[in-house]
């Protein structure tokens, strides 16, 4: 598909451009491959068919997003997920980021506090054979414990600190992309890495702008 074709190769460009603040200049093929197989088209609303294919987010209604096909690369990318990896995604909107991590890892839990956008992602994503999602309906500021320890976890809003009980989620080795909000008003996009020994180090990636998580309610699951 050419628009698709276009769409990755704008994602590849802006990787480079971005390569000295991120530190990351070259996808993984891997990564790349997931881009190309999911069909964005399938995860906009219908009033936004004619730019599903442009390197852009798209809103979808309460103040949510189809995110930027470059942030959806560059977060799985930082992810360095293997083939038998099991993740857990916070925030599942449309379900397109779901589908994009389903051809890299094994198993993704996503959750998402939203009923009715839960309950389509999870519609959409059964449809189009991502049978390796379970979407999971819940507060994921608190994590999902069914599915623990994770060897990655995906965080698609901006929280004010690192939530302890997605710490406590992440396995030994394992690796969580999240936006934090810092005092000058402003997001940034963190890797955090546990180590074998249960230390956890950051490194700050780029400046971002996401949606808050809701973190004032709700269980752990």
């Amino acid at each position: 598909m050419e628009k698709l074709d276009r769409m990755v190769r704008e994602v590849e460009s802006q990787v480079r451009r971005m390569g000295a603040a991120t530190g990351k200049e070259v996808l993984d093929d891997r990564v790349i491959d997931a881009l190309r197989e999911v069909p964005r088209h399938e995860f906009v609303p219908a009033s936004m068919l004619p730019l599903a294919y442009e390197n852009e987010p798209l809103p979808i209604g309460n103040g949510q997003v189809v995110p930027q096909p470059y942030l959806v690369a560059l977060m799985t990318d930082l992810l360095r997920l293997r083939s038998d990896d099991v993740v857990l995604e916070v925030g599942t909107g449309t379900g397109y980021h779901a589908a994009v991590l389903s051809r890299l890892a094994k198993k993704i839990y996503s959750v998402e506090i939203n009923r009715d956008m839960a309950e389509t992602a999870a519609q959409r994503l059964r449809r189009l054979g991502y049978g390796n999602v379970e979407v999971c309906i819940g507060n994921g500021y608190f994590g999902w414990r069914a599915g623990a320890p994770y060897d990655a976890i995906l965080v698609t809003a901006a929280t004010d600190e690192i939530p302890p009980r997605l710490l406590d989620q992440i396995g030994a080795g394992g690796r969580m992309v999240i936006p934090v909000n810092h005092s000058n008003f402003g997001q940034d996009l963190l890797l955090v890495e546990k180590g074998r020994s249960g230390g956890v180090s950051t490194r700050e990636i780029m400046p971002v702008s996401f949606a808050p998580l809701v973190s004032a309610v709700g269980g752990y699951s």
